[in-house]
């Protein structure tokens, strides 16, 4: 099984482990803004720890980052300020993954691989290759030294947009561009890929990829769950199942008073004659909240005084990637929690900071019923590992993850083309 192969890995970082698991590197310099106040066109933050990146279409992202010896890369003040734009807007206060959690399907093994099993303490070094066109930063590991452990560059996402012109004379396209952070944390055999990308339309990407090996400690053919890996079927790799989740505080806006709503569609049986209709509900979500995904069910996150240029509340939806979630814990049989800020609540299981007393250590439990006067958002993505012949060796990487998009954070596309800038709500007749 996995276990005696991980006993080791517990062995070798028991010391780093046995005191408070603390931040490294600065955190921004200064509390955040007031609400209604802009925020900085420079984060608050050292040159080391700070992030500008200025994409094609003229989209400039801006945050600081730290590094936490459980959760790995914090991102902190991001904000983004898109073409025409007079100021930046704050998008997100802080980001960070919140907890990997390993379930194997026999019941014999179970991990936090954040909080339980030293994550923050296997940053891997990068090399110039693994971080095309752009730096590495060195990051500083409690206990450990700098690890040149930071990938901080840009990458092609495809199209932007496309429209074809009328008359046939051309066509408007444009491609997009990602400013793309990530850093590399082997826990054991496996190796996790926290990536965040940061796109020219405004669309923020949070995704883990799993890579590096099958543990050969699992290949005992022993559980009948798993799958033949090698010639014939003596061995069998056990199956397993990564829950990820991610904490996010967003204070759009640089503001406090941030609210939840939940958007719901359902569609009428067919009439006899005709089309069925599809009529579409908005539920303010303003206590505490485990959520789960449905057909046509989404949410947002609105800022309590942003608005664009239209007059609308500026907002950021969250976007739920594939997921097969393992339900066999309470905690991670819900896709979305909702819960009041709080500053020892920090990891979806397994929480190691002091929250008092009897205070109970994981996400579902944190949901109560309270008024939620600053929610801290919290996505769920799972997958289920079902080994196969082509995961050795090494293995490909399985990716889980979530975007939030921009909905009326801008008046019209931030990309638009200069020709096309006076159709703000008024396009001509026709495409």
């Amino acid at each position: 099984m996995r276990a005696p192969r991980r006993a080791s890995a517990v062995a070798a970082t028991a010391v780093l482990l046995c005191g408070a698991l603390t931040a490294a590197g600065p955190a921004p310099g200064g509390a955040a803004p007031a609400a209604g106040r802009t925020p900085p066109a420079v984060p608050g933050c050292s040159a080391p720890y700070r992030v500008t990146g200025k994409l094609a279409g003229g989209t400039t992202w801006r945050m600081c980052w730290h590094y936490d010896s459980s959760a790995g890369l914090v991102l902190d003040g991001v904000s983004y300020q898109p073409r025409g734009e007079a100021r930046p807007i704050r998008v997100l206060t802080s980001a960070k993954l919140a907890q990997v959690h390993v379930p194997y399907d026999d019941g014999r093994a179970e991990y936090d691989d954040l909080t339980g099993f030293g994550f923050g303490y296997g940053l891997q070094n990068l090399k110039p290759g693994e971080c095309p066109g752009g730096t590495i930063r060195s990051v500083k590991v409690p206990d450990l030294g700098a690890v040149d452990g930071l990938c901080v560059t840009t990458r092609s996402r495809g199209h932007a947009y496309r429209m074809a012109k009328d008359d046939g004379t051309g066509v408007w396209h444009e491609e997009g561009r990602d400013l793309l952070l990530y850093t590399v944390n082997k826990v054991s055999w496996y190796e996790y890929v926290t990536e965040w990308r940061f796109s020219s339309d405004g669309t923020v990407s949070a995704n883990v990829g799993a890579t590096g090996s099958l543990s050969p400690g699992d290949y005992d053919a022993g559980d009948g769950r798993g799958w033949p890996i090698g010639k014939g079927a003596a061995d069998y790799a056990v199956s397993h199942s990564h829950n990820v989740f991610w904490r996010l505080n967003f204070g759009l806006d640089g503001g406090a008073g941030d609210r939840i709503e939940q958007y719901d569609s359902a569609v009428t049986p067919a009439p006899a004659q005709g089309s069925p209709t599809t009529r579409t509900t908005r539920t303010p979500v303003t206590r505490e909240l485990a959520g789960d995904a449905a057909d046509m069910r989404w949410w947002r996150v609105v800022s309590a005084k942003g608005r664009n240029a239209d007059g609308h509340a500026r907002s950021w939806e969250i976007v739920p990637g594939p997921t097969a979630k393992h339900a066999g814990r309470p905690y991670t049989r819900h896709d979305v929690y909702f819960t009041q800020n709080r500053a020892c609540e920090q990891f979806a299981s397994n929480n190691t900071l002091d929250c008092g007393p009897n205070a109970p250590d994981s996400v579902d439990e944190w949901v109560n019923g309270e008024t939620l006067a600053n929610p801290v958002v919290w996505v769920h993505i799972g997958f289920h590992h079902i080994a196969r012949d082509e995961d050795q060796q090494p293995m490909p990487v399985h990716w889980q993850g979530f975007q939030l998009a921009p909905r009326d954070v801008t008046a019209m596309n931030p990309l638009t083309p200069a020709d096309l800038a006076d159709q703000n709500g008024a396009p001509p007749t026709g495409s």
